[in-house]
């Protein structure tokens, strides 16, 4: 297995991927959108033998109120199903986190589940001061500091990038 930044051919296979982890088209919209708006966007692949197997997509997120350190949110995340548990997503989410550490980005947040994220050092974001512009419970909206002492004085409503209110 190869992971590896996305290529312009890893396109049907992500949205495939995509698909093929969540019940609706939605995430694999979102993937699109973000490739073509967001910018720093960070998209990583799984691949084996010309297959993908997995997919792992950071985007910038916005501290509300005024400026604040370089975030990322992580997501969305899939693994094909038949290849679930098998260490595939975290070795994803380990090649993503540093990407963003490489883009200069202090932290990353993810609304994700708490007994996943936290094995990577995420912890609740209200910890930070941090909230989520979504209703999310506290312990799903997550954040990690890539640089020690990024969200030490730092607190706000963390805002995703548009083509997320579509999902």
């Amino acid at each position: 297995m190869r992971i590896r930044s996305e290529e312009p051919e890893d396109v049907e296979g992500i949205i495939d991927v995509n698909l093929a982890a969540f019940p609706t088209p939605a995430e694999a919209h979102l993937i699109n959108a973000l490739r073509h708006e967001a910018t720093p966007f960070v998209s990583i692949v799984a691949e084996e033998d010309g297959v993908i197997l997995g997919h792992i997509a950071f985007s910038p997120v916005r501290l509300e109120p005024g400026a604040g350190p370089r975030i990322m949110g992580l997501g969305p995340m899939a693994v094909m199903p038949g290849r679930q548990r098998q260490g595939i997503g975290s070795t994803l989410v380990r090649a993503g986190l540093e990407a963003c550490t490489q883009l200069g980005a202090g932290a990353v947040v993810v609304v994700g589940h708490p007994d996943y994220y936290p094995r990577f050092g995420f912890v609740s974001a209200s910890r930070f001061g941090l909230k989520c512009q979504y209703d999310v419970p506290d312990d799903v909206f997550m954040a990690l500091e890539l640089e020690p002492g990024t969200l030490q004085h730092t607190s706000g409503t963390a805002t995703y990038h548009p083509a997320f209110d579509s999902v």
